[in-house]
């Protein structure tokens, strides 16, 4: 049996990260994980667990709801039965109004507070 070796026979390349060095996110990774960042703060300001399902999709679908204006950058569907609330955020449309990644965290905030605020019957104000 035979060891496959590269064509200059210097063997098979390692991992493409050692070990304890973190592997690169990527810019998908860390908007979810701001989305996350941002549910977990509005559960510890207002001392709760919100129950939500969380989503984020690239971009909002064709046919936005009759109350949208313009493009959606997040959506609020309700509980249903069995089904818990869902909370869904358009990436795209989020992005491409951020200047920076500081911009950005706090565009999302603001996008999930709005949905939250939306559920609860609150104004978005009072969970800020």
């Amino acid at each position: 049996m035979t060891t496959r070796r590269d064509r200059r026979g210097h063997g098979l390349r390692g991992p493409l990260a050692r070990p304890g060095v973190p592997v690169m996110r990527t810019r998908r990774d860390r908007f979810d994980e701001l989305v996350l960042d941002a549910v977990e703060t509005l559960e510890r300001r207002l001392d709760t667990t919100l129950g939500l399902e969380l989503a984020v999709e690239e971009v909002p679908p064709s046919d936005p709801a009759p109350w949208e204006h313009g493009v959606a950058l997040g959506r609020l569907f309700p509980a249903e039965r069995d089904v818990p609330a869902r909370l869904v955020v358009y990436r795209r449309p989020v992005v491409h109004r951020a200047a920076d990644e500081t911009e950005l965290a706090a565009l999302v905030t603001e996008v999930v507070v709005e949905q939250v605020a939306r559920m609860l019957g609150r104004d978005p104000d009072d969970l800020v």
